[in-house]
């Protein structure tokens, strides 16, 4: 059997995942990133239970090929604003990562949020830190698996309750959960569910800071935004180093000489040591990171740690900022918060500002004038033109309606463009709400009439019962007149 050289070095391509007991952080970024929590979710949880005319107010229905929005209704023809809607989304995040970093990873992610609910059921269950270091040593028994099975029961109808919420967007609710208590769920609704019910528990549960660190692609280009002036988690090395535990700054008389400057601004901090070297800022990070080191990929300004670190400067009577959310420029010329408000309307922003404003006021002013009626003209391609008595020649086509609003409306045809151009099929039509509707149209034209060919025409409809402004579409089309 051969063994290695001792000489051969072995390289890792991946290095081993170490387990990361995060410890839960208290402060008002605490608080803001829950706060956050419970607006995007009680968003997410509460818009399929909301009624709008009668039926689901927010429902995609993929079968019908429709999607409702509350008072709107989206055809796929209105792809168009689908477009528009993911531009404004995404200079909105272009826009707040140059303001202010990675925010949405750190408080509004779905990641991040569920995460952040995940590891608080585990919390009930397992303990804080050092309680679930403890429970994960010790070996299986009765109360470790009453706790650790406890714990993913949870996670799991917590998920199961996430992935029915999410295909209740694209199935009715009440149908769903008829569905569901009956045990006759469709495949495509079981496979749903149970897809983003694994996802959300694998993600949250198992995975978590790994999909940050992997699988998320915003992390890999998130520095192309950023500049000298974009607002990070930053560690003041200036004033933190060197390092040293507080039973040596006792010694020293340094925590005196940080009470008495405690509410002196930052800069008037000690040159030196303010960092007591107590890891709290490792111990609350959801990826494991030190922010000591230096800005990481890995951070997604959550900024957990400012909170562990004020925490820790309030009780040895040093002033806050050790940690802070601030600027690379402020870090690096030691400028007072106050400053940072001036360079934040800088050109980058203003574009970022000034494109939003403008694709957010198209969008707006379009939705607002948007047509509730929609006409296509198909010709009939078995018979383009035949004469029929008197001379007459006529066309036959088929309008393809589509009735945007929620009510019953009547509808005029008319045709117009040529000399005796005349409607030989009923001109008025019936359409019901938010529905789609071919109707047959025979236009005939007096002899005579027209050029050989190819000749303009155009087809208008108009509402008979429209109230207010008058609702009318018009189409243009071919009328042909055989050549003699």
């Amino acid at each position: 059997m051969s063994q290695t050289s001792p000489d051969v070095a072995v390289i890792r391509m991946y290095a081993p995942r170490e387990q990361i007991y995060a410890r839960e952080a208290r402060g008002r970024f605490a608080s803001w990133r829950w706060l956050c929590v419970w607006l995007t979710q009680a968003v997410f949880y509460g818009l399929p239970w909301l009624h709008w005319n009668g039926r689901q107010a927010v429902l995609f229905d993929l079968g019908a090929r429709k999607f409702y929005l509350w008072g709107l209704v989206l055809w796929p023809q209105d792809l168009i604003y689908l477009a528009a809607l993911l531009i404004v989304c995404a200079l909105s995040l272009f826009l707040f990562t140059a303001v202010a970093g990675r925010v949405w990873c750190g408080f509004a992610c779905p990641q991040t949020v569920y995460t952040e609910i995940f590891m608080w059921i585990e919390r009930q269950f397992e303990g804080e830190r050092s309680a679930r270091i403890r429970l994960d040593r010790q070996p299986w028994g009765y109360a470790k698996l009453a706790r650790k099975g406890g714990k993913h029961l949870v996670w799991l109808l917590f998920a199961l309750w996430t992935g029915f919420t999410f295909v209740a967007y694209f199935t009715p609710l009440p149908t769903l959960a008829a569905s569901s208590l009956s045990f006759a769920l469709g495949p495509w609704e079981s496979f749903w569910v149970l897809f983003y019910s694994l996802a959300t528990y694998g993600n949250a549960g198992w995975m978590r800071e790994q999909v940050c660190r992997y699988m998320c692609p915003y992390a890999r280009f998130q520095s192309s935004m950023f500049d000298q002036d974009t607002l990070i988690v930053s560690y003041d090395a200036r004033r933190g180093e060197p390092r040293a535990p507080l039973g040596k700054q006792v010694q020293a008389g340094k925590v005196t000489a940080h009470r008495e400057t405690a509410a002196a601004a930052p800069t008037a901090a000690q040159a030196g040591g303010g960092c007591i070297d107590c890891s709290l800022c490792v111990q609350v990070c959801p990826t494991g990171i030190d922010i000591r080191n230096g800005l990481q990929y890995d951070c997604i300004s959550c900024a957990a740690c400012v909170d562990a670190c004020d925490s820790v400067m309030d009780k040895i009577g040093a002033p806050r900022g050790l940690v802070a959310f601030t600027t690379s420029r402020a870090v690096q010329q030691q400028l007072a918060p106050q400053s940072l408000a001036s360079r934040l309307l800088r050109p980058r922003v203003l574009v970022y500002v000034a494109l939003l404003a403008l694709i957010t006021a198209a969008l707006g002013w379009t939705m607002l004038h948007r047509s509730p009626l929609k006409l296509d003209v198909i010709r009939d391609r078995g018979v383009m033109a035949r004469e029929v008595e008197q001379g007459q020649i006529e066309n036959s086509f088929r309008l393809q309606l589509m009735h945007v609003e929620e009510q019953t409306r009547r509808y005029r045809i008319s045709v117009h463009g040529l000399e005796g151009l005349t409607l030989a099929s009923p001109a008025e039509v019936r359409l019901e709400p938010a529905s789609t509707r071919f109707v047959p149209v025979t236009v005939r034209l007096a002899a005579g009439q027209g050029q050989p060919g190819a000749n303009r025409i155009s087809f208008r409809l108009v509402a008979i019962d429209a109230d207010g402004a008058p609702v009318q579409v018009e189409e243009k089309a071919m009328f042909f007149i055989p050549r003699s």
